[in-house]
């Protein structure tokens, strides 16, 4: 859950839960809109809420550095670097 995929699956299920909710209109849905800014806010600053559960940090960036998750900070993937740019072996 604390991966770009993970961060990015609870963002979506959040924004979902409060749409569906606030679509509604009733008291219930009010609720249920309530109860998706948890996930979407979670993945929105990279929290993991069930991190410590498992033994875990409560950050995201911590508990990918431990299970060693590397270069998946942010949301979006990086473009590739240009061949120019790249740094080169000398034998």
């Amino acid at each position: 859950m604390a991966s770009r995929t993970g961060r990015w699956t609870r963002m979506l299920t959040g924004a979902s839960l409060v749409v569906g909710g606030l679509s509604t209109g009733s008291v219930k849905g009010k609720l249920m809109a309530l109860a998706g800014l948890v996930p979407l806010l979670a993945g929105a600053f990279d929290v993991c809420l069930f991190g410590p559960l498992f033994g875990l940090p409560l950050k995201g960036e911590a508990i990918r550095r431990k299970v060693g998750l590397i270069g998946e900070d942010s949301l979006l993937p990086h473009p590739p670097m240009p061949l120019t740019e790249r740094p080169t072996l000398l034998h």
